[in-house]
């Protein structure tokens, strides 16, 4: 395996902390026609503590953050 290479690709918009992606369906016009279309989850960067003094910045959706599951360096 190279170096570069890894096992677990990023993915946009994807929280860090549930997993929680975006969900799928349809616009639907009046004349009842469907285009595919895309519900993002509301991903907002955050700075989390990492130990040593350090901090890293997680991807994380705003109910994690509401939730309290993140804590804010």
């Amino acid at each position: 395996m190279l170096a570069y290479q890894s096992l677990e690709y990023p993915v946009a918009s994807v929280c860090d902390v549930c997993g929680k992606g975006p969900g799928f369906g349809h616009n639907v016009s009046h004349s009842h026609r469907r285009t595919n279309r895309r519900w993002n989850p509301n991903i907002q960067s955050v700075r989390t503590p990492a130990g040593g003094g350090n901090t890293k910045k997680l991807k994380v959706c705003t109910s994690c953050i509401k939730a309290g599951k993140v804590v804010r360096a």
